[in-house]
């Protein structure tokens, strides 16, 4: 039976809005700006879907088919620009001309050169509580590179219009990549991600045989093929020729209009648990990993260990049994190295999957606590986690003197 699928503008949009709350507790959660519109006028969503949805249920053929179909709208235009074929040796090069090239002196040690990469939309927020927000995880992201000794690129430029939103990513890191051969990793992190462990540093010698990491687990995604069995809103990838043709690879999917489409209805064929939104970067990693492996998943480490991402949902109420219990550097469960608020929407005000005032409270919550970690080397604290008030530092076995400082 032929299924016909007639979605208005606000269906669309209660579906996208419903995805980002499908994140399991334990498991990555997809990037948070999943549940922006697509860039389609009705009809053009609708005739598309209607076409996929047509062909899918009328043929008999298998999946292997149904996806051949799919991919067909998709691979058939290079987004990235021009391709780079010999990046390795280039590196090579530049490295024998600059002899400290990929490493730098830190504490007495050589350490190699990380990048962190954020940004967010070149125009105000909707509210200016929400350009406040995005300050303050700035401000967060430069206090943690500070302590660490990492380089830090914050972009706002729209690099390539048909690469938008979450996709924007991709354009960015690549042209990074060839801009800075001197670099080893960069590091992306979403602009609504918070560093709250600012002692815990990265072991960066363990990945030393990968090119890429991402926090996520190795059933959830191979054997499960669980579209969050893995998050792209916190990850390393190495400078390298490997790198440049993944990201080759991947940027097909988010190109904008029905190749985004078309990438939504291939993933809801292929991963489990996805609903046919238009194609995000998140799922479209899981499906190039699976179904590309051979070629990707080798040099792919899914990090578990500690929490390169964390579901704010699941830490944020903890923060007071943290500071009571343990101290930072453990960057787990314990004392989480990010806390990542997926759905929420700091910039769009209540376009998020969760409502404004608690996304900010908890925020709020997040970078005192981070916040603490910075502030009493200088001998001050926040006096709790709600308040932007701070305090002269005292043992708390004294618990005397506590002067405030700020109001």
């Amino acid at each position: 039976m032929v299924l016909r699928v007639h979605l208005s503008v606000c269906l669309f949009v209660i579906v996208l809005m419903f995805s980002g709350m499908l994140g399991l507790e334990r498991r990555g959660t997809k990037d948070p700006d999943l549940e922006e519109t697509v860039q389609l006028t009705a009809t053009e969503f609708e005739e598309m879907v209607e076409l996929t949805a047509t062909e899918l249920e009328e043929s008999a053929w298998d999946d292997t088919s149904r996806t051949s179909l799919l991919e067909r709208d998709i691979l058939n235009v290079h987004t990235l620009g021009e391709r780079v074929s010999d990046w390795d040796d280039q590196r090579v090069a530049y490295a024998a001309k600059n002899v400290n090239s990929g490493s730098r002196h830190f504490d007495g040690k050589r350490r190699v050169n990380v990048m962190l990469v954020s940004g967010s939309q070149p125009m105000p927020c909707d509210k200016p509580k929400g350009d406040f927000f995005i300050l303050k995880t700035l401000k967060n992201k430069v206090d943690y590179c500070s302590l660490h000794s990492i380089d830090i690129f914050y972009n706002m430029a729209q690099l390539n219009t048909r690469m938008q939103k979450f996709w924007s990513k991709l354009p960015l890191l690549h042209t990074l990549m060839l801009s800075h051969p001197d670099v080893e990793w960069f590091w992306w992190m979403d602009s609504d991600a918070f560093f709250t462990d600012m002692k815990f540093e990265l072991p960066i010698e363990k990945y030393a045989n990968y090119n890429m990491v991402v926090h996520g687990w190795y059933k959830d995604v191979y054997e499960d093929k669980n579209w969050v069995g893995l998050n792209t809103g916190s990850f390393l990838i190495r400078n390298c020729q490997w790198s440049l043709d993944l990201l080759d690879a991947w940027a097909p999917y988010g190109q904008s209009g029905k190749a985004q489409v078309a990438a939504g209805r291939l993933f809801a064929n292929y991963l489990h648990g996805r609903l046919a939104f238009e194609g995000d970067d998140q799922s479209a990693l899981v499906y190039l990993l699976i179904s590309q492996r051979q070629k990707w998943a080798e040099k792919t480490f899914l990090e578990s260990t500690y929490f390169l991402h964390g579901y704010w949902v699941i830490l944020v109420d903890d923060f007071e049994k943290m500071m009571e219990r343990y101290h930072p550097g453990l960057g787990d469960e314990r004392w989480p190295f990010v806390t990542h608020f997926v759905g929420c929407k700091p910039c769009h005000g209540n376009y998020g999957s969760y409502p404004m005032d608690r996304c900010a409270k908890q925020m709020e919550r997040a970078f005192n606590f981070a916040d603490n970690q910075v502030l009493q080397t200088y001998g001050y604290v926040h006096p709790n986690l709600s308040t932007h008030s701070v305090e002269v530092d005292t043992p708390k076995a004294t618990n005397v003197g506590r002067e405030k400082v700020r109001g």
